[in-house]
């Protein structure tokens, strides 16, 4: 792996970032197929990107029906999205695991501190159920790193769960227990606690088991069965090889090598302005290996200091240019 495939976890300023994300831009110009045609098809080249306000991003769902990588050997691993078994999924190619590695290591502990200094415990029924999950290789990592014997995945198991959180609490033990939103529910359901040295985080998603329900009431109910003044939020998906954390006021922080820039749902080229709901584009400079710049298909509003809300999904109706998809 070239070193400088992580450069990204030194970047400091705004500057640092910008001029890394535009040295990026022109690397994956050269070196992703996909990207370069995607450019050349708005008639978009190096020579015209002076600031990130002029990098274009590419559609999330090119990573449903292309290969997005800068590499041409075989990957080492294919993370993968999930979906029905009549959906075609998204895979995100890696050649250097180090490079993730990295990059949730640092952003975790941004935010966190060392992981074996908290219990981790994992409630993700959904993703253990299926293969190629970057979250269940994330939390693996963490559960490993942590030094507590109650650490690792709980899939049905609620009454041990239970019992470990309750002894956890007993210890005053600092604790994370990380579920996806429709396992918590049937967690909290069943088992209404009161914990006092735990954080607990939502990953999002009812994966077709629950009813979808907006954060604040997602929140609401599982602030009040846990007892907890926040319910913390973390930001993921497949494309991306870096995750945003919210410590529990719904708004969304990113490590110095992500930014989030919203733009027009009808104009995916323009930027808007203030804090007005569009299109969250990201650009993840942990995604060395496949493209740093991609369009989502959240809505969402990003304030000043940087920090974004999730408000909801794009309809794909509203979607224009979509015939650039296919070439």
């Amino acid at each position: 792996m070239n070193e400088n495939q992580l450069h990204f976890l030194k970047i400091a300023t705004s500057n640092d970032f910008e001029m890394a994300a535009i040295a990026t831009f022109n690397r994956q110009y050269e070196e992703n197929n996909v990207y370069r045609s995607y450019c050349d098809l708005l008639n978009i080249s190096p020579s015209e990107i002076k600031t990130i306000k002029d990098i274009p991003y590419l559609p999330i769902q090119f990573f449903k029906s292309h290969e997005v990588k800068c590499f041409k050997a075989s990957p080492k691993i294919t993370f993968t999205s999930s979906g029905t078994t009549a959906a075609v999924n998204a895979q995100h190619p890696i050649l250097h695991k180090e490079i993730y590695e990295n990059s949730f290591q640092k952003g975790f502990e941004n935010r966190y501190g060392d992981p074996k200094d908290w219990a981790i415990l994992a409630l993700l029924p959904s993703y253990l159920e299926r293969q190629g999950s970057s979250l269940i290789y994330m939390m693996d990592a963490l559960i490993q790193q942590s030094s507590h014997p109650s650490s690792g995945f709980y899939l049905d198991e609620f009454d041990q769960l239970k019992a470990q959180l309750e002894t956890l609490e007993a210890q005053k033990h600092p604790t994370i227990l990380l579920g996806v939103s429709f396992a918590l529910l049937d967690f909290a359901e069943q088992h209404p606690l009161s914990l006092q040295h735990s954080i607990v985080m939502e990953t999002g998603g009812m994966k077709g088991r629950r009813k979808e329900m907006i954060r604040e009431d997602l929140h609401a109910t599982l602030k009040k069965a846990f007892g907890v003044k926040e319910i913390h939020s973390e930001y993921g998906m497949t494309e991306l090889l870096s995750q945003a954390y919210s410590m529990g006021n719904g708004r969304f922080e990113c490590p110095a090598w992500m930014k989030v820039i919203p733009h027009e749902t009808n104009d995916p080229f323009s930027p808007v302005k203030g804090t007005k709901i569009g299109r969250l584009n990201i650009i993840d400079l942990a995604n060395q290996e496949s493209c740093a710049f991609i369009a989502t298909d959240d809505l969402g509003r990003v304030f000043p200091d940087g920090s974004f809300e999730v408000m909801g999904r794009l309809d794909q109706s509203d979607i224009r240019g979509c015939n650039l998809l296919v070439y």
